[in-house]
């Protein structure tokens, strides 16, 4: 009888999966240590997808002077920011400009309008990204895994539903594998805006540590077989070690203890999926964790039933795809919508400054594309607006970004760029260099050497 344990079996003996370890020996790129102020923090990024494709010219780059068809029905609301004008919807967001910037250029070359490839361009920070392609989280899990956090890349609510709407590898780590894969948390029946909210099972429970011992004694006189000379024995056994670390230790497990949170900083960010999702991301960056990303389900609006899935609250076709009024309070509605993003989004500015890890946090939020500047149906009682993926905004804040600042220009319809366009490999450089990790840096796989990132970070929104 064959004796031998695979490696993901010795994982498994050690009470840890592939999805929530690094791999030893795997990483080609580190931060460079001279490049950190001694002392700083290490680096995290909270990655706010509103899945769907929000409507810039009705959030952050309003067009009021634009005809009727084009501008919507939301005033500009002035901000302390000349030119900065956000909807009217944003209030608390317009007087906390000091903290982000708005990317009014970003566009995706070649005119991608699907959510499928749109979202995987935008999350591999490339354009054209080939299929095998995998996203930031994955990347910065390989070159720069954290030490203590349970998972160096956590999903908070996997996009579901109609396949349409999900990336193809935002569950596979791509071709950098499966062990830099994000831990997914949560679900539409379990999400920590709902009573019971459940940790995930890689946490197990405090009373099975005498079972997990007996497992680690075993595997530690299997491996007592292995040599010692053994560098890729030993880089199991550390891994294997860490994972019982992180099994038995309070800290992960605590940091989805939402109970432990004060009553009114909860109230704050809004007893909704998105709020409480925002509020948890937080948490896990002062956990360790290193990437995460929220998605931008709202929930159901009060009052209607269902809402859709975890997947498309910012997909707002109104009546066409029969989704109600895209100006509207449902669950596709923007008077609905951008209320909740308005207390979540500055809730978290708040937060993380009071707590002084605004500087630490890199905060994006935005979507995979935007919406047609021409609104369809207007003249109906159910409007909405299409993909349009030419030009679009994107929301940036903290990890050193200079907040109370516009960079880029769309044309005066907001259709397309007029000046300095953002491509998703300039995008996924910025995150790169705001988080200290060397975009030019190579990561080594099957003997192909490829950078981080091909784009150029846009340099003008940091200090």
């Amino acid at each position: 009888m064959n004796t031998s344990l695979s490696r993901r079996q010795m994982l498994q003996l050690g009470g840890v999966t592939a999805l929530t370890m690094g791999v030893p020996g795997t990483v080609a790129a580190r931060m460079d240590p001279a490049r950190r102020t001694p002392g700083a923090a290490e680096k995290s990024c909270i990655f706010v997808l509103l899945c769907g494709g929000p409507s810039h010219l009705d959030l952050w780059d309003l067009k009021p002077d634009a005809p009727n068809e084009i501008r919507g029905p939301y005033k500009p609301l002035q901000t302390a920011v000349p030119g900065m004008r956000i909807s009217e919807l944003q209030p608390k967001l317009s007087k906390l400009t000091k903290h982000f910037a708005l990317v009014r250029s970003v566009t995706h070359p070649g005119n991608i309008s699907n959510h499928f490839d749109a979202m995987h361009n935008l999350l591999s920070g490339q354009h054209n990204a080939p299929q095998d392609s995998p996203y930031l989280g994955s990347i910065l899990s390989k070159v720069r895994p954290s030490q203590k956090a349970l998972s160096s890349y956590v999903w908070l609510i996997k996009c579901v539903g109609d396949p349409v709407f999900c990336a193809p590898n935002i569950g596979t780590g791509g071709n950098l594998g499966a062990h830099h894969a994000p831990l997914f948390v949560g679900s539409a029946a379990n999400n920590p805006a709902l009573p019971g909210f459940k940790a995930p099972d890689a946490l197990l429970p405090v009373d099975t540590n005498e079972r997990l011992h007996g497992r680690r004694d075993l595997l530690g006189s299997l491996n007592r077989g292995a040599s010692a000379s053994d560098s890729a024995q030993q880089g199991w056994r550390d891994v294997q070690g860490k994972g019982f670390e992180i099994a038995t230790s309070t800290g992960p497990r605590e940091a989805f203890n939402m109970d432990r949170e004060d009553v009114r900083t909860r109230d704050r960010y809004g007893r909704n999926p998105l709020g409480q999702n925002l509020l948890l991301a937080r948490r896990l960056v002062e956990s360790g964790v290193g990437f995460v990303t929220v998605n931008g389900w709202t929930g159901p609006s009060p009052g209607q039933a269902g809402g859709g899935p975890p997947s498309s609250s910012w997909d707002m076709h109104g009546g066409e795809m029969g989704m109600g009024n895209a100006f509207g309070t449902g669950s596709y509605g923007m008077g609905w919508c951008q209320p909740v993003l308005d207390t979540a989004v500055s809730a978290l500015f708040d937060d993380l400054e009071d707590r002084g890890m605004l500087e630490s946090t890199l905060v994006v939020v935005m979507g995979e594309f935007g919406r047609t500047p021409r609104i369809n149906q207007l003249a109906g009682a159910t409007p909405g607006r299409q993909h349009w993926p030419a030009c679009y905004t994107a929301m940036l804040a903290g990890g050193g970004i200079k907040g109370g600042q516009v960079y880029g220009e769309s044309d005066k319809i907001g259709a397309y760029v007029k000046d300095k366009p953002v491509r998703p490999q300039d995008l996924s450089a910025t995150i790169f260099h705001a988080l200290d990790v060397p975009y030019e840096s190579r990561v080594t796989k099957e003997g192909l050497s490829k950078p981080l990132s091909t784009g150029e970070p846009l340099l003008g929104l940091f200090d």
